[in-house]
């Protein structure tokens, strides 16, 4: 039986048959790279921008690597966004921008927040006004589901949101305002995604900023306890990297004018802490059967944390076509392989 086609299988031909002139900001870090490797698979030119902060340059010579591109497709630029003029730089000759660059981490966000509104709110406004000016087609930029702050719906609704509970989130809705204000006041084209817990090959699993499932999986691998902040019964919805790609895709080609606006993306489905503590650690078992014996440590919550949170992803699904490929536990498989190679 053959397959139908989906919007992003044809989003897909279409951008092989008419390559594109991409930018990528925060190209070396985890998302950003990922997205440099489908552009270039798919015979895009990119320009990746990245200060090197957080991303690390083997990321663009992997995703290059694993594209099987060309050099000179992807140019690699080691430069901070917050600079005057590296975004106009950046932005010249440039059809679509994809805005990655941030500093990430809502503890990290309470530890430094002068450094967090610096970096996603200033460096941001810089993009804006640099894709503005250059004539970009369209851009699409990172949002956070820390923007629903302490409101309690579930699942989670682009239309309703609480007040922030982090610098961090703070910084995202700020960020949600100013695309609102470009739209609406030098008709630039934006699109907002607000991710929800990415995970996938290429995160970052060091520093006291990691996110939990490269985290766990490192400590897992060497023997370590894993910390959990709380009861455990916390919930997050855990998106596979690769539905970040799709969505992106279709943020940025999707034609109709409706498309603009801000959308959440991820899979549609909660999964507490203990309960992925447990899938990890089986999963990686099955290559370390010493993993099988790992048990959590148990600690106080963080400051900043939100409870619970999932997505309702219908609205993405209706007006660009997303449809969530990879599921959590099918994502995780590709992950910890991955990560068991290290």
């Amino acid at each position: 039986m053959l397959r139908v086609k989906t919007a992003y299988d044809l989003a897909c031909e279409e951008l092989a048959a008419a390559p594109r002139r991409w930018l990528v900001t925060g190209g070396a870090g985890f998302i950003g790279s990922h997205l440099v490797e489908r552009l270039l698979t798919l015979g895009q030119e990119v320009v990746a921008l990245d200060d090197l902060s957080t991303g690390h340059r083997r990321n663009i010579d992997d995703a290059v690597a694993s594209a099987g591109a060309p050099a000179d497709r992807c140019r690699f630029v080691e430069r901070d966004v917050v600079e005057a003029g590296v975004a106009v730089d950046a932005c010249r000759d440039v059809d679509i921008v994809l805005h990655q660059a941030a500093l990430g981490s809502v503890p990290r966000s309470v530890k430094e927040p002068r450094e967090a509104y610096a970096r996603n709110v200033e460096g941001f406004i810089n993009v804006l006004d640099a894709a503005r000016d250059a004539g970009v087609s369209r851009l699409v930029y990172a949002s956070s589901s820390s923007v629903y702050g302490d409101s309690p719906s579930l699942p989670k609704v682009e239309a309703r949101i609480g007040n922030p509970a982090s610098p961090y989130a703070a910084t995202k809705r700020v960020n949600e305002l100013y695309a609102e204000m470009y739209r609406r006041s030098y008709n630039l084209q934006v699109v907002g995604l607000r991710y929800f817990n990415v995970f996938g090959k290429r995160q970052d699993p060091d520093g006291p900023y990691a996110a939990v499932i490269p985290r766990w999986t490192r400590r897992m691998l060497a023997g370590k306890r894993c910390r959990i902040y709380g009861d455990g019964k916390t919930t997050r919805d855990y998106c596979y990297v690769d539905n970040v790609v799709q969505a992106n895709l279709l943020a940025a080609t999707t034609g109709a004018e409706t498309a603009l606006g801000v959308y959440n993306v991820a899979a549609g489905d909660p999964t507490t802490l203990n309960e992925l503590f447990a899938l990890i650690r089986s999963g990686l078992a099955e290559k370390r059967p010493d993993v099988r014996s790992a048990t959590p440590v148990y600690e106080g919550f963080r400051t900043g944390d939100v409870r619970h949170s999932y997505a309702d992803v219908s609205k993405a699904r209706e007006r660009l076509g997303y449809e969530p490929r990879w599921t959590l536990l099918e994502g995780l498989r590709s992950t910890l392989d991955w990560y068991a190679a290290l």
